[in-house]
């Protein structure tokens, strides 16, 4: 990997990891309303579930694991 590429990564990595917080506090906020939507928190967790794999795909890109 070259230096562009790792720093793509790490952009991508820095946005989907904002998104992730993002996705955190709109679920607590929605949580903390009276008589929510069920289907929009369930939606909101799957989206950030996403997130957390596409997260840890790049940082596992940017991180391997080497045994030694």
């Amino acid at each position: 990997m070259n230096a562009e590429e790792e720093r793509e990564l790490r952009a991508e990595l820095e946005r989907l990891k904002q998104e992730h917080r993002d996705l955190d506090s709109a679920i607590e906020a929605l949580l903390a309303v009276p008589g929510y939507d069920r289907l929009q928190v369930q939606r909101l967790k799957k989206r950030k579930l996403q997130l957390r794999d596409q997260i840890t795909r790049i940082e596992d890109q940017l991180f391997p694991d080497i045994i030694a």
